[in-house]
């Protein structure tokens, strides 16, 4: 994956708020295609950017297809059907969902991907919290806490470019220690559609071929370390082989105050969701966008993007961060 850095400008789409109407005075419709909304993220997602589409006097058409790439080009066509200005995507698989891209354009329709890049098409824009730094941000931590030993990875989808992008985080940060021998890999596995029941399968296989000589897992995301920390409390381990994260999914939260899960990346979704429903007003009324942040190859063009940061938590800061920005209530996560 190759990022082009183009320069830092400031984004004229912040001038949006009293532009509510497209060019035939008719009300922007936009279509959001999710690939699920099975995960606690995707419903956060949704709500933020519904609500701030519609602050924008924008309606926002949402389907989610759970999974199944068939059905998520069956609604994206429903979709442009039902005349939506712009389509936002976020795609099962980044590569079938070019396929959407193409009938968005044959329509006239411009086409925002969401957190996830949609690959060897003309993408409009790519709007993300940037997946090459989650993946640094956990396995930073995982060295800087467990710099020596069994390493268990376990990546998300293989059909999402995301969990590829995760990885390569990942890799920048251990590969030097793993070289080195500090750290060995002993079980490498990614897991089918971000499922906790395959991490668990792959966790337990890992256990089992090691007898239990694991020291860190680096997880790819909450809902695959649900999974981890199931197998590893099975054998007695939660809590003393540390597990890494990203979401900071309500589970996550409880478990790191546990210490069951060692950390997660907190990727402030407010921030993307606004952002995205921003650019989407912005694209359905024809504004130009001022020169985005990067660009990022997506195997046909370099599409513009725009990377958002995101934070590293532990329990140290998870009062500071996730509660703190009312992502997560303080009273659920200390639930006892």
């Amino acid at each position: 994956m190759r990022l082009r850095t183009v320069g830092i400008v400031a984004l004229s789409i912040l001038l949006l708020g009293g532009c509510s109407k497209n060019g035939g005075g008719n009300k922007i419709k936009i279509g959001l295609s999710l690939d699920t909304l099975k995960e606690e993220r995707w419903q956060h997602d949704r709500d933020l950017f519904v609500a701030r589409a519609k602050e924008l006097g924008a309606d926002v058409l949402v389907q989610a297809a759970n999974s199944d790439d068939t059905l998520q080009n069956s609604q994206a066509e429903n979709l442009l059907t039902e005349g939506v200005n712009v389509l936002v995507v976020v795609p099962h698989d980044g590569k079938s969902s070019a396929t959407i891209v193409e009938a968005a354009h044959k329509a006239g329709v411009p086409v925002i991907a969401y957190d996830r890049l949609i690959r060897d098409c003309d993408l409009d824009l790519y709007v993300t919290l940037d997946p090459e730094k989650v993946g640094e941000q956990q396995a930073d931590y995982a060295v800087k806490h467990r710099p020596k030993g069994n390493y268990v990875l376990i990546g998300g989808a293989p059909t999402d470019n995301n969990a590829v992008l995760v990885r390569q985080g990942q890799m920048k940060i251990l590969q030097p220690s793993i070289d080195k021998g500090d750290i060995k890999v002993v079980a490498d596995q990614w897991a089918k559609d971000w499922q906790p029941v395959e991490a668990l399968k792959i966790m337990e296989n890992a256990l089992t071929k090691n007898n239990n000589k694991v020291d860190a897992v680096v997880v790819s995301n909450d809902g695959t370390a649900g999974g981890v920390v199931q197998a590893l409390n099975e054998q007695g381990l939660a809590g003393k082989v540390l597990v890494t994260g990203q979401d900071a999914d309500l589970a996550a939260c409880q478990r790191i105050v546990q210490g069951t899960q060692s950390m997660t990346v907190y990727k402030p979704l407010a921030k993307l969701a606004n952002k995205a429903a921003e650019l989407a007003v912005a694209l359905a009324q024809k504004q130009p966008i001022a020169d985005p942040v990067t660009k990022l190859n997506n195997g046909k063009i370099d599409v513009p993007s725009i990377l958002l940061p995101t934070v590293e938590v532990d329990k140290d800061n998870l009062d500071s961060t996730v509660i703190a920005d009312g992502f997560q209530k303080k009273e659920d996560v200390y639930k006892k």
